[in-house]
This record gives structure tokens, C-alpha cells and sequence, in this order.
């Protein structure tokens, strides 16, 4: 079973209903060896908010100029579906590893049905890497950087930075298979 290390940043819009994928990262993490094999980065253009606001530029380091001119959504998810299948994993068995559900379980889906774009199959299945570092440690961890700290591991690059983000995803992934851990996904939706 591949592994793919995934989060993505959003803009947060505290006076509208819209909240907007604007980074949309990948890691293909080898399920023999933990180490990343791949990696699908693209940046997604908002499109009902169009201007990030300093508070999600302070908050991801993502600017103005990052996400001009750069695809919709619809646009960003076929470009990721050609990339797994060049990946070879879409008819073979892998799984999203995510810090936490909401990603998956809230706000690709709702986006995907705000824009009116069919959600892959794929995205219904995932692995909340909080539950084996709770089943491993005792500790349910509240952020990403608390659970770096319980596991004794250094951050690496900008917090809430997607990319960097997936890297400290998967470098937990990586402790937790050392340790012994067996992985399989926390949730499945039909």
C-alpha cells in the first residue's frame, strides 16, 4: 500500500461562507521505506474570494502572486488525477494520511460541492495520523506541532505551509512505522 502525505491550505473568510482550497500538496510515500517517492504541489486560484487577506498570507506564507493565474479547483483535481496515474496508484491500494479529518471529511468535499465538481472516489478514504500517535503515545495530540513535540521530532520548513506540512506528516508516518505500527485507514465513506 502506497501512502500519500496530503493537506492542503484554505483561505479562512471569518465574514463569508466561503472558505477556498489555495494549495493543494501531495507526497507519495513509500510504504516499504517511508521516504517520499513523488510529490504533487499546485497552487489553486480562489474564486469567490479572489484576494488572499493578510491573515492567510501571515498564516501560510502563500501571496497574491502565487495563486493568480494559477487553476480553478476542477482544474487542480485532474491535474492530480493524471498525476496518480502516473504514479500508477490509482487500480493499486493506497491511502491519504492527513493530520486530522476535517480536510478530507469537510472541506474538499463541501468545496467540491459548492463549484459543483464531482469528488474522486478516491478522497473517501484516509488515515487520520492522530489515532496511531494517540494508540502509541496515550496523548491525542491538538495540533501538529504538539504532536512533533510528543514524538520527539523537529519541525521542518513553515507551519501551515501544505508542502511543509506534508513533510512532518510523513515524517511522522515514518516514526510511527520505526516504532511498529500497522497502517490502515480511519475512515471510509461509500
Amino acid at each position: 500500500m502506497a501512502c500519500t502525505a496530503y493537506k492542503y491550505n484554505v483561505i479562512y473568510h471569518l465574514f463569508n461562507s466561503c472558505v477556498e482550497i489555495i494549495e493543494f500538496p501531495v507526497l507519495k510515500i513509500s510504504a516499504k521505506t517511508f521516504e517520499s517517492e513523488a510529490t504533487f504541489h499546485q497552487y489553486v486560484q480562489p474564486r469567490v474570494n479572489r484576494e488572499l487577506t493578510s491573515f492567510c498570507t501571515k498564516l501560510t506564507g502563500i501571496i497574491q502572486d502565487m495563486v493568480d493565474d494559477q487553476p480553478h479547483l476542477e482544474e487542480t483535481l485532474q491535474k492530480f488525477d493524471v498525476w496518480l496515474k502516473d504514479q500508477n496508484l490509482v487500480n493499486q491500494r493506497f491511502c491519504f494520511v492527513t493530520y486530522g479529518d476535517w480536510d478530507l471529511k469537510t472541506m474538499l468535499p463541501g468545496q467540491c460541492e459548492y463549484f459543483n465538481v464531482p469528488l474522486p472516489a478516491y478522497f473517501k478514504q484516509w488515515m487520520n495520523i492522530k489515532l496511531p500517535i494517540s494508540d502509541l503515545t496515550g496523548i491525542w495530540p491538538k495540533g501538529m506541532l504538539s504532536a512533533l513535540d510528543v514524538l520527539r521530532l523537529h519541525h521542518i520548513g513553515r507551519h501551515h505551509s501544505g508542502i511543509d506540512d506534508c513533510a512532518n506528516i510523513a515524517k511522522m508516518l515514518k516514526f510511527l512505522a520505526l516504532k511498529g505500527k500497522v497502517f490502515e485507514p480511519t475512515v471510509c465513506h461509500t
